[in-house]
């Protein structure tokens, strides 16, 4: 197949699935009527997500965008849907409909809507590189799509990293007014204001900072002591003073009543992991289908930078549960994505906030703020985003491994400068 033009393919695979006669691999047509007359619906599905999938990975190799849009619309051929009296092509005919009717269908459906279709699209759109990690973290899911589902992801995500450096450095250039800037978020003129912000909490107080002190002063600690320093973590230095008492008083019950059989072990990486992802689920999604209480009751007090910053702090500590924090973001997104844009400005605008937040401190592009000449009689330490310039360059980092977010669902399987010590202790 990869030594085939696209357009052969695309006529291989409708005489395969879609016409059912002429194939030019007489094995492979035979393969699908021994599937069809052991009325293996289940079976027909696999093979037929494999096949998409592996095109799909070959094209996206070689950066040949048009036929998996192609691939996508082979499903709305009308023969589909055409009356037949053979039973055989009336039973494939109908797996095939039921496939189209299918969260499968929909997940391919993502690989033909590229990064450049995002903005004219519908607004969950914007947030595509989310919806596909469920897909490559399903282990039910073949290898093909997993593979393709990491890919596009991490494509989307470099993507938009790309263009928030080039507008931050754009935006703070002379240029015209004519001129029209290419923001790759959602937040208007509010972006760079809301970047600055971000970027300003640095220093022995940043946030990598007291995550890597959290994690020093935790080692061999006991699952109890773990999870009483967890919640003081999380909200230390929280401003919003409603925001804070919530999330106080709604850990601390949770957090009790989490894991209590391991209370007396010394803390693990694996528990660490499966007790990240449970707050995880606490503050976004519980039961992966819709918002849980906190989520809408932290929202409601305001800014939702405030809990984007709580999901940082967590994944700062516990890096693997970032692919669970994202299958809870797209979780979310599905929940929400049958409402107009405005009708779910503030889930927006909470993603809008998670996607800068995440881009800049949880990626490998290092932020800097740099402070531009002003009147001497401004007091220092007041804070003006206006009077900072931002600054990026690339982070070396250690490459995560491949397979990080398998390892990382195995390990949360079902079971078969220092920080100042009134604030981590009793």
């Amino acid at each position: 197949m990869k030594k085939w033009p696209p357009e052969e393919v695309l006529i291989e695979f409708k005489r395969l699935f879609i016409y059912h006669v002429d194939s030019t691999s007489s094995e492979s047509l035979h393969a699908v009527y021994d599937i069809v007359f052991a009325n293996n619906e289940q079976e027909f599905r696999y093979t037929l997500k494999r096949c998409c999938y592996i095109l799909v990975n070959n094209w996206d190799a070689t950066r040949n965008y048009k036929p998996i849009q192609e691939l996508v619309q082979v499903f709305s051929d009308p023969l589909v849907s055409r009356h037949t009296h053979s039973q055989t092509l009336k039973r494939l005919r109908q797996w095939v409909n039921n496939f189209v009717a299918s969260p499968d269908y929909e997940e391919l459906t993502l690989f033909a809507a590229r990064y450049e279709d995002q903005i004219q699209g519908p607004w969950t759109s914007r947030y595509t590189s989310y919806l596909l990690v469920p897909q490559y973290i399903d282990l039910q899911n073949p290898i093909e799509q997993r593979e393709a589902a990491r890919a596009l992801s991490r494509q989307l995500k470099d993507r938009f990293k790309f263009d928030l450096a080039m507008y931050i450095a754009r935006s703070q250039l002379r240029v015209p007014a004519s001129r029209q800037l290419k923001n790759p978020t959602a937040l208007g003129d509010d972006a760079l204001r809301l970047i600055k912000t971000i970027v300003a909490r640095r220093g022995p107080f940043s946030y990598a900072n007291l995550a890597n002190i959290f994690t020093q002063q935790t080692q061999n600690v006991t699952y109890r002591d773990f999870k009483r320093s967890l919640r003081k973590y999380l909200v230390f230095s929280v401003e919003n003073v409603d925001f804070a008492n919530t999330l106080q008083n709604s850990l601390a019950a949770r957090l009790d009543d989490l894991y209590p059989s391991h209370d007396d072990e010394v803390i693990s990486h694996a528990l660490i992991l499966r007790s990240c992802n449970r707050i995880i689920e606490y503050l976004t999604t519980e039961n992966q289908q819709e918002p849980s209480k906190l989520f809408v009751l932290l929202l409601s007090h305001g800014n939702p930078i405030t809990l984007v910053i709580v999901l940082l702090k967590i994944i700062l500590i516990c890096k693997h549960a970032r692919t669970h924090l994202e299958a809870c973001i797209a979780s979310l997104i599905r929940y929400y994505q049958d409402y107009p844009e405005n009708d779910c400005a503030w889930v927006v605008n909470f993603m809008e906030v998670f996607n800068v937040t995440f881009a800049i401190h949880a990626e490998n592009v290092q932020y800097n703020l740099v402070r531009i000449e002003i009147d001497e009689q401004i007091k220092a330490n007041l804070f003006d985003p206006d009077n900072y310039h931002v600054f990026s360059q690339l982070r070396l980092e250690a490459a995560e491994p491949e397979d990080a977010a398998t390892e990382a669902v195995k390990l949360d399987a079902p079971e078969a400068t220092q920080l100042p010590d009134s604030e981590l202790s009793d």
